[in-house]
């Protein structure tokens, strides 16, 4: 059996190819993909051949946010049937590590994550129709669901994660830098954990209409609006709790500025070396946390996806069959019409 995927050979230079798919081995499903997120990543893999230190050095099936349905199992895939709509996980820890034996296993030294070039040979991603994966990596979504709805468990996921990075949310006020996808899902999140105030930020307007759907009191466009944060930095600062969802250091800056003494900067955005205001990070004892991927966090974003305790609905801007990928990626980054683009698969 043939399967087409989306493969990246270097920048700018997506072709949509067939290779050859195998039948489920003992624990694997083989899933129909129905639809994939463009993420970040792939983005920074097809525009510029990789982000930081990470680049393309091989021919690479792109996509690691994708659900389908189950139409085979092999032996021992336990808990699931064919017809079920499931969402992939593309993480994949190793189990042995020093890290995996302390339960971190997003710090797996040996991870494996579908659709990333950090190793060598790549690990193939999740843009394909047909791809067999361990049945430990499959969640089955609820009745009802959307294939598409599904597909943002992974980059919901990443916000739990934050979430539990920021602590305690319930009553604070939050402040969340960049609406992009991740941006308006931490939004989503601080609602849920019952935040006070959830102001976002971003330059473009359609994002923020997004994440004033999706739990945002206030949103602020600072390009337009450049002095609007001014009166939350008044008196040592205003907010609690700060999700960074940009990398850039303007963004990074007015969050210090913005957030209070003893407040929290969770810094979910990544990208190279920045400038940010040290003296004041030291003066106003603020602590400032990363956050890295997710693990136990995946099934809980199905959960929540399931429920519809987080809609990621609104936050799905455009669909494109994957004949039509290079249309797809184009319209993925370009943030003035859209937040999530999906492709889906036949």
């Amino acid at each position: 059996m043939l399967t087409r995927v989306c493969r990246l050979h270097g920048c700018n230079d997506l072709r949509i190819e067939e290779i050859p798919v195998s039948p489920p081995g003992p624990g694997e499903v083989l899933v129909a993909i129905g639809a994939g997120g463009i993420c970040g990543s792939d983005l920074h893999y097809y525009q510029d051949g990789g982000f930081g230190p990470v680049r393309v050095q091989e021919p690479i099936i792109l996509g690691h946010e994708a659900a389908g349905t189950v139409i085979a199992t092999g032996p021992d895939a336990s808990g699931l049937a064919q017809g079920d709509v499931v969402a992939i996980n593309p993480s994949r820890p190793c189990g042995n590590c020093p890290y995996c034996a302390q339960g971190l296993f997003n710090h797996c030294l040996e991870m494996r994550f579908n659709g990333s070039a950090l190793r060598m040979p790549h690990e193939q991603g999740l843009f394909r129709d047909r791809v067999v994966v361990g049945a430990g990596q499959c969640v089955r979504a609820a009745p009802g669901i959307l294939v598409a709805e599904a597909a943002c468990s992974e980059p919901l996921a990443v916000c739990i994660h934050a979430a539990g990075r920021a602590g305690d949310l319930a009553g604070l006020k939050v402040l969340v830098t960049g609406s992009g996808p991740i941006g308006v899902l931490c939004a989503a999140m601080a609602a849920l954990r019952g935040a006070a105030e959830v102001v976002v930020t971003d330059l473009e307007d359609a994002p923020l209409a997004v994440a004033r759907q999706m739990g945002a009191t206030r949103t602020v466009n600072v390009a337009r609006e450049p002095g609007a944060l001014a009166p939350y930095a008044a008196d040592k600062g205003y907010f609690d709790v700060c999700f960074e969802c940009t990398a850039a250091a303007p963004a990074i800056r007015s969050a210090i500025e913005s957030l209070r003494p003893l407040g929290t900067l969770v810094q979910v955005g990544v990208t190279g070396d920045v400038v940010i205001p040290l003296n004041m990070l030291v003066a106003k004892e603020i602590a400032i946390t990363g956050t890295h991927r997710f693990q136990p966090e995946f099934a809980e974003a199905v959960a929540l996806i399931n429920s519809r305790a987080i809609d990621v609905r609104p936050m799905i801007s455009q669909s494109f069959p994957l004949e039509r990928a290079e249309e797809a990626f184009s319209a993925a980054g370009d943030r003035t019409r859209a937040v999530k683009v999906h492709l889906t698969f036949g």
